[in-house]
């Protein structure tokens, strides 16, 4: 099985940094895209940044200029800088088209990590 585990959240002041990492687990052969979505309360999940497995980056317009996703094989990073209240929500990490191997056989499939909260407050 392929687990995804993120970690890095909590509660920091307005222009704060916080830094989440997601790492995917398990016999993987490759994964394409790796990305962060949030989730805040009473709203859709929406989409933060991605990043492709050449290193391509893609950032939400909300977090231009503030947040940086980075790679480093089946993990992925992103750096919050400039935190601003609007941005307290739960983060979940993704990965897309992981391919591993699952005992009998090869298997393509996403995965969503458990989230990870950012509060920012005063």
């Amino acid at each position: 099985q392929v687990q995804l585990v993120e970690s890095g959240g909590g509660l920091v002041q307005p222009g704060g940094s916080l830094r989440l990492s997601c790492a995917a687990s398990g016999y993987i052969y490759s994964i394409n895209d790796m990305g962060w979505y949030r989730q805040a309360p009473a709203k859709q999940r929406e989409l933060v940044a991605t990043i492709s497995r050449g290193g391509t980056p893609k950032y939400a317009d909300a977090v231009k200029g503030r947040f940086t996703i980075s790679r480093d094989k089946n993990t992925v990073y992103l750096q919050m800088n400039s935190l601003k209240p609007e941005d307290r929500a739960v983060y979940y990490c993704k990965a897309e088209g992981v391919q591993y191997y699952n005992g009998d056989r090869d298997y393509i499939r996403d995965y969503w990590g458990q989230g990870t909260q950012v509060t920012v407050a005063s």
